[in-house]
């Protein structure tokens, strides 16, 4: 049963009346807390009085021209306050979330999309939507589709996007996939290279649940080989640097902005592209920040 405790009477009283004796401790005069909260002083104090009822002892104490909280009173003016300040930031947080200019988004991406796609994204969109507030998630594909389906994540950048119950997704961008080998490696000097040139080179991979790791390892199983994996981390900026540092190779997407340090990218034959796509609950109906956010990618043309 619901408020079955003994209780729950006290509970529902101070519920309806948690605004008055916050204010009431405040003030320590009821005339004041009356005017505060616009309500007539006799309502007040019978409502004061009514709390003393349910507690089974008087809340207040006369003190000059005012009141005293009871050492009770003031316990239970002190829970009142801490409600109301909860309470404040739930009516906030509500309204927030109902207005598509000053609602919250959760976005989940791929830690690749941090260097440049995703902030021309928030800069883009925040130039004319500029009070609505975004909390940044990054891991890998599994992990960030994992949080969408939990509902911790409210839009997810990745690659490439599911196919599954519970989920709709929207393609963005075709992103051609190329091999990173160490300057001064072997295949360096080609312009092309294929999957099967790889089979005897060491890798440097994502761990197991980035799609470019199920990728890579895919191609590999397809060219009737396993790759030879010495390390394996979970940035590609990270297994970039590794290949910078002469210890594998790695099949990863282009360097944006500009070019990377020591490394030299090498496209495949024939090329290689995964799908960048934007993801979402298929149900309920995503708040109005969040679907202004998502209608404004899909709107867009997505440089991969």
């Amino acid at each position: 049963m619901v408020n079955d405790s003994a209780n729950a009477p006290l509970m529902t009283a101070l519920a309806g009346n948690a605004a008055l004796l916050r204010v009431l401790k405040l003030t320590g005069n009821v005339t004041r807390a009356a005017e505060e909260l616009g309500i007539p002083q006799p309502t007040a104090s019978r409502r004061i009085a009514a709390l003393g009822q349910a507690l089974g002892a008087p809340l207040t104490v006369p003190e000059g021209r005012g009141v005293r909280l009871t050492r009770a009173g003031r316990l239970l003016a002190d829970a009142a306050e801490r409600a109301v300040d909860l309470l404040s930031d739930g009516v906030r947080r509500a309204s927030e979330e109902i207005d598509p200019e000053r609602g919250h988004v959760v976005l989940g991406f791929l830690h690749l999309l941090g260097r440049s796609l995703v902030p021309s994204l928030l800069a883009d969109f925040r130039a004319n939507h500029r009070h609505v507030r975004f909390s940044l998630v990054q891991g890998s594909r599994q992990d960030v589709v994992d949080r969408l389906r939990g509902g911790s994540v409210d839009l997810a950048l990745i690659a490439p996007p599911p196919a599954e119950p519970g989920l709709a997704s929207a393609s963005l961008a075709e992103q051609e996939l190329f091999v990173s080998v160490p300057n001064g490696h072997r295949l360096a000097a080609r312009g092309r290279v294929r999957i099967t040139d790889l089979r005897h080179e060491v890798f440097v991979m994502l761990e197991h649940g980035y799609g470019l790791r199920q990728i890579t390892d895919e191609l590999c199983a397809g060219a009737g080989f396993l790759p030879d994996v010495a390390f394996e981390g979970q940035e590609s900026d990270t297994v970039r640097g590794l290949v910078a540092a002469g210890l594998g190779i790695a099949l990863l997407p282009k360097f944006q902005p500009g070019s990377p340090s020591g490394v030299t990218e090498l496209p495949l034959d024939p090329p290689v592209t995964r799908t960048l796509g934007l993801v979402w609950p298929a149900s309920p109906p995503l708040p109005p920040a969040v679907a202004a956010f998502r209608d404004f990618v899909l709107g867009r043309p997505v440089q991969a």
